[in-house]
């Protein structure tokens, strides 16, 4: 019986080396140190950027226009915007939007003689340049419609510039049509 037990505690000699023969057939595959796989996971992760930005340029799907083409020009003026904006808060009354059935209409301040407003309305639309118009405005009513068919549902910046009495406002908001 004791002979029994050790019998099964230690195989025979043939089965240990069977055992080994096929331990060294394991270690012939491939490994791979810890240095190699961080190169691979570099170049894997390298690719992957290279995949989407080569994507991102080439692709007409993903069209990255510049809010502004003369960023540099627009920027030199921005103080004459400010003074602008300051001139607007300063009114009475400032012009205010209201959507309707027609379209968009803008309202200017009741306390002024319309037929001495000059300027210009510019709507901007982030999401696609196609669509971005400029209006000059020529009032005989105090307000200005914008119609409705040249306005797409969603997110639009309009800026408006106008000058009353040799005095230079801006209206410059973000309204969802």
């Amino acid at each position: 019986m004791y002979r029994e037990q050790i019998n099964n505690r230690f195989p025979p000699s043939h089965e240990i080396e069977d055992s080994t023969k096929s331990n060294e057939k394991n270690n012939n595959i491939m490994k791979i140190n810890w240095g190699t796989g961080i190169v691979l996971a570099f170049i894997g992760f390298i690719s992957f950027i290279m995949y989407f930005i080569i994507t991102l340029n080439v692709n007409d799907k993903y069209d990255h226009d510049l809010v502004v083409e003369d960023y540099y020009k627009d920027e030199l003026a921005y103080q004459n915007n400010i003074d602008k904006l300051n001139n607007s808060k300063n009114l009475t009354e400032n012009i205010r939007y209201e959507k309707s059935v027609e379209g968009v209409m803008i309202h200017f301040p009741s306390n002024i003689d319309i037929n001495k407003v000059t300027g210009n309305v510019f709507l901007y639309r982030p999401s696609n340049k196609q669509l971005d118009f400029d209006t000059s405005i020529s009032l005989s009513k105090p307000y200005l419609l914008i119609p409705d068919k040249r306005l797409v549902d969603g997110r639009w910046n309009i800026k408006i510039e106008w000058q009353y009495n040799g005095t230079s406002y801006l209206f410059d908001e973000s309204i969802n049509y």
